[in-house]
Order: C-alpha cells, then structure tokens, then sequence
C-alpha cells in the first residue's frame, strides 16, 4: 500500500514511516506546508493527515484529495481532538479521526478500512471535555472569539489564552 503522511512532527513521521515500511508500506511524507495538489500528484492508497499542519489544516485537503481520488483511504489524526473537527472532517469525506498519541494497532486498522475498537475508558477528562465545548461553540460562531467568549460567559483573555494554549 501506498501512504502519504502529512504532519509538522518530524519524530512522528520518522517513527511512523519506519514502522509502516516495516510492514511493508511504501511511505513519503511532508514536514513542511504543501498545496492539495501535491499531495493528489503523490496518487496515494491511503493519507494520513495532521490536523494542525504548521499554518494549514488537514481539514483543507480532504475535499481535494476525495474529489480526485475517490477511493483513497484519508485519516485525520490530531492531538486536539474535538468532536467539531471530527464532525467537520467526516463531512468533508475524511475516513477516520485518530487522535494522538497513535496506538499502533488502531492505526493498521484503520489503514486495512477495519472497524475501530472502542476506546478502553470511553471517558474523557474534563479539559477534553472543555476544550470539545469551547470548539463547538467556537465553530457555531464561524471563530468569533468574542462572540464566543460571551456566549461561554469568560472573558475573551481568558478564551484566548486557552485557545493559546493548545496551539502546536
């Protein structure tokens, strides 16, 4: 199989293509911005985006890459996850959302097009669950910090300082 991985992460990329390799995918991978048609020129099996890709979203690259390769597996992966842009990836055609730290396995399952195990707990912690709220909220108000600082009834320092502090 074929995989592109996209992600600002260098350790991440050198760590997964190894492992990948080793099961005996042919891996490239980008470190650095590109533009969707780079990553369709790579006419890949399957891609696996980081959400928070430097200045760019892997959110901007699904549609692209679905339009012109319809059959290609694309996974999201984040460490900010938030049930926003899991939603918005979904819509935009992404196959799976997996969020970081990558368990190995849950990885090559989602790769193979396998359904996802459920996750051990199932609980998430408060400052998920917050930064999931505050996402949402966020997104309904098409990133309106103020709006969305009155309508959590924080001040907008306060929002942007944890909107700060979960930046890559």
């Amino acid at each position: 199989m074929k995989l592109v991985l996209v992600d600002d992460d260098e350790t991440l990329i050198r760590t997964l293509s190894r492992r990948l390799e080793q099961q005996g995918h042919q891996v490239q991978s980008f470190s650095q911005p590109q533009s969707p048609q780079a990553l369709v020129d790579c006419q890949a099996d399957c891609y696996l985006l980081d959400l928070r890709f430097g200045p760019q979203s892997g959110l901007d690259f699904i549609t692209p890459l679905r339009q012109a390769l319809p059959h290609c597996r694309i996974l999201l992966l984040t460490g900010f996850a938030s049930i926003a842009t899991a939603v918005q990836a979904v819509k935009a055609g992404a196959d799976d959302y997996l969020t970081k730290p990558l368990d190995f396995a849950l990885l090559k399952s989602a790769l193979e097009g396998e359904p996802l195990p459920e996750q051990s707990s199932g609980l998430l912690s408060p400052e998920q669950l917050e930064w999931g709220h505050i996402q949402r909220v966020l997104e309904q108000q098409q990133g309106n910090v103020s709006q969305t600082a009155k309508l959590l009834n924080m001040h907008r320092r306060t929002l942007q300082r944890k909107l700060q502090k979960h930046r890559p």
